[in-house]
């Protein structure tokens, strides 16, 4: 499989640096406060990467772990709170 990731010419003979996918890295951000976000722009980031070449794939991967475990979590927190307010737990009613 050919990239067409072409990396870019630096001065004084300096190797080059590959460029870091930035949608990784605002999906690695994300997924400390938008879950969804996160899981979003990782799966666009991993698609991006395969293609380009780029670095970040381990981001991306831990935005994707992070997203779906705050997802996952969220939903169990509703569920919760919806079983407490349910059984009049939460309410008070006794």
């Amino acid at each position: 499989m050919s990239s067409s990731y072409q990396p870019v010419p630096t001065q004084y003979g300096q190797l080059p640096q590959e460029r870091f996918n930035t949608l990784s890295i605002v999906a690695f951000i994300l997924a400390f406060v938008v879950s969804i976000g996160a899981v979003i722009c990782g799966h666009i980031a991993l698609s991006q990467i395969r293609r380009t070449g780029e670095r970040g794939r381990a981001l991306a991967i831990w935005a994707l772990v992070l997203g779906y475990l705050g997802i996952l979590l969220g939903i169990v927190y509703a569920v919760v709170i919806i079983g407490l307010i349910a059984s009049g737990v939460a309410t008070g009613a006794y």
